[in-house]
């Protein structure tokens, strides 16, 4: 299984570069991408710290960054009511 995981992370990364230098992309995206995760990181943390709501924590991890980075900040509202929603305040 650990060889599979492996195999498509390879085949990935260099499907990736493949599109990049072929499309002439350069690397500017991946400044913009990075922009997009340091704001969701900071996002969920106001969220978390603040106190506007004291009784639901948002853990910091690569799910729900993801989350936040593609939806923006409905994605933290997204989680926010899932949260409540699943397993309750």
């Amino acid at each position: 299984m650990k060889w599979v995981v492996t195999g498509v992370l390879i085949v990935s990364l260099f499907t990736l570069l493949f599109i990049v230098l072929k499309k002439k992309l350069g690397f500017g995206w991946l400044t913009v991408f990075g922009t997009h995760l340091v704001l969701a990181t900071l996002g969920i943390y106001v969220v978390n710290y603040s106190g506007l709501m004291a009784s639901v924590y948002i853990p910091l991890n690569p799910i729900t960054i993801g989350t936040v980075t593609v939806l923006g900040l409905p994605g933290v509202v997204l989680l926010y009511g899932l949260k409540i929603y699943l397993i309750g305040s």
